[in-house]
């Protein structure tokens, strides 16, 4: 949920370029790393429901989370896409989706299609670092 993805760049690609794991391995694992990690804040949320907001976590960043809200009833279901591009918001849209209750099977699929470009998005950056270095 909390990995930066500067890192998971930085690793992907030197993995990629030192030959020890194709973008074919690559790409899935990132794909189903994301998932998972949306997921599960998915499903705290899910669990934790209006409670999250009376958390100490969720009373220190309040104007944050207030933030983030505004753009998730904005953007409505494109609000998960968007959350899994934007880094700042990448671990709270799955969190929050899920306290305000957004039915299993919708988020699961907008949710596979944010991580798909996601996905593509990282094989590009990986393809362009490599491209750098060589």
């Amino acid at each position: 949920m909390f990995i930066s993805g500067l890192i998971l760049l930085t690793i992907s690609s030197i993995l990629y370029a030192e030959q020890i794991l194709t973008l074919q391995q690559i790409l899935p694992i990132a794909f189903c790393g994301a998932a998972m990690g949306d997921h599960s804040g998915y499903y705290i949320g899910r669990r934790m429901g209006p409670r999250f907001f009376e958390t100490n976590f969720a009373k220190k960043r309040k104007v944050f989370f207030k933030s983030t809200e505004v753009k998730i009833l904005r953007y409505g279901n494109f609000a998960i896409v968007i959350g899994r591009l934007v880094t700042a918001i990448r671990s709270i849209v799955p969190l929050l989706t899920g306290v305000s209750g957004m039915p299993r099977l919708k988020f699961s699929i907008y949710d596979s299609l944010a991580c798909g470009i996601w996905s593509l998005g990282l094989g590009l950056l990986i393809i362009g670092v490599d491209k750098i270095w060589s």
